[in-house]
């Protein structure tokens, strides 16, 4: 896409955008040139779009064109902007993160509903989860981990421009201990199967992190790792009941998810569902215990 076919009006610079992108199988092309024509002119996008006969000035022009040829090459719009939303952050990302996708912020509402005084991030990623939960419970104590470097360097990033860094404390590894349990620990990790990885769209098999997503022939690897490790590490406390671990899963995986937990101790397991009715997050709670 050449800089003189991005020049012109808003109108005429979205439409050449969507005629290049709709054969490259972009999702929805109309949105994203939207969304980058809105960051190549600094305007809001809402603004841009009621505008469609306002000029784009010819350095705009350019950096738009430079950002259509990036998503021409399936690259994720978050990539291209550096920035994804999530709850009511606005996140920094790069291609050393997963995107944040809408389905994970049930964690952070499971976090809300329970109310725990301290919470671990398994696999924090871009800080998402952890800094979401410090920001809408700021009574708990969060900790998040993550066993990438440069994972962790966004993370602490994101903390520190959110003014987050003295709520979350960040962690190398995966599942340290805490002296009295966790009260809740919340896990998006790995969960693609090798058999589906050919299937998935270029955006996440090109671009993101592909340790981040790839989980063994049937995805679980990483839960098989975490739930038996996670049980002991979970409070007793208040009340007797010991804490919960919460895990996102993939589409058709929260039964044999589940049926780990149970095996691992668990007494009370559950499922929730995303907004399209797929089962997406697997809850763990052990029993009440004996006075």
């Amino acid at each position: 896409m050449s800089d003189e076919v991005t020049s012109g009006s808003v109108r005429e610079a979205l439409d050449a955008a969507v005629d290049g992108l709709t054969p490259a199988g972009v999702e929805d092309p109309r949105l994203d040139a939207e969304l980058l024509l809105a960051e190549a002119m600094g305007r809001e996008r809402a603004v841009l779009v009621a505008e469609p006969g306002a000029q784009v000035p010819p350095p705009a022009a350019r950096r738009f064109g430079e950002m259509i040829r990036r998503r021409l090459r399936r690259e994720p719009v978050a990539y291209i902007l550096g920035r994804k939303g999530f709850r009511r952050l606005e996140l920094a990302v790069d291609s050393r993160v997963l995107i944040p996708r809408p389905e994970t912020e049930l964690l952070v509402e499971l976090a809300l509903e329970l109310q725990p005084g301290r919470v671990l991030d398994v696999g924090t990623g871009s800080g998402a989860i952890a800094l979401a939960v410090a920001d809408e419970l700021p009574e708990a104590e969060v900790v998040a981990t993550d066993t990438s470097p440069g994972a962790l360097e966004v993370a602490r990033a994101n903390a520190e421009r959110l003014g987050l860094s003295e709520r979350v404390r960040f962690v190398e590894g995966t599942l340290p201990d805490a002296e009295g349990g966790w009260g809740l620990v919340l896990a998006n990790l790995p969960y693609v199967a090798e058999r589906d990885w050919l299937f998935l769209q270029p955006e996440v098999t090109q671009y993101e992190p592909r340790e981040a997503l790839l989980a063994g022939p049937d995805g679980l690897g990483a839960y098989r790792a975490l739930i038996p490790e996670c049980s002991p590490r979970l409070s007793r406390y208040p009340e007797r009941i010991r804490g919960a671990l919460a895990v996102e899963v993939g589409e058709g995986q929260a039964p044999a998810v589940a049926e780990l937990m149970r095996g691992a101790g668990f007494g009370e397991v559950e499922t929730r569902c995303d907004l399209a009715g797929i089962e997406r997050v697997v809850v763990g709670r052990s029993v009440k215990e004996k006075a």
